[in-house]
């Protein structure tokens, strides 16, 4: 069990018996009545967002969490196999269940699964991957306005924006958790 001192940004908590992940938290102590503790929580299951307000010293439940590393193999139609990196154990995840996170997979991928309850409620891919552009305009010679760019297709079917330099065929590097562009790779 955690009490409101455990409370910190990105703690996992039960609420209601579901997981849910601390987005933000603030104690409060008014000059009248007891301290209380505003959250904002994320569900890991549907993405919901809860603002339930606690009274200090309130207890909610420990998830039975459990975060393993494990490598994208192959993905066939909307399911994707990850193989645990420990023990070889093989787990299929659906495209609906990994969500956003499936645009940025490619083969070999090493990255976190959480399970709740020996179910897959989330996959942490690392900050940074580099993937191919297929599809790209090419960029205007004179068209140096500052900070133009151009929609480019990546290998993962993907699109992300790119400054006019970048050419098709070439890797980009990209950060995961904004989906944005962070410079080309050679």
């Amino acid at each position: 069990m955690y009490t409101t001192q455990d409370f910190r940004t990105g703690l996992k908590i039960e609420y209601e018996g579901e997981p849910y992940t601390i987005v933000e938290f603030q104690h409060v102590k008014p000059g009248k009545g007891g301290a209380f503790v505003r959250t904002k929580i994320k569900n890991l299951i549907t993405g919901r967002v809860l603002d339930p307000t606690f009274k200090s010293g309130d207890k909610v439940g420990k998830p039975d969490m459990q975060e393993n590393e494990m490598q994208f193999l192959y993905q066939a139609d909307d399911m994707y196999t990850f193989m645990d990196t420990n023990n070889y154990e093989q787990v299929m995840i659906s495209r609906e269940d990994l969500g956003d996170t499936a645009k940025w997979l490619q083969e070999n991928c090493v990255c976190d699964v959480l399970f709740w309850n020996n179910r897959s409620v989330g996959v942490s891919l690392p900050n940074f991957v580099v993937l191919k552009i297929v599809n790209c305009e090419p960029g205007v010679r004179g068209d140096t306005a500052q900070g133009a760019t151009k929609p480019a297709e990546l290998d993962s079917g993907a699109t992300v924006q790119v400054p006019l330099f970048v050419n098709e065929g070439e890797s980009i590097k990209i950060d995961t958790r904004t989906g944005s562009y962070v410079e080309r790779v050679s």
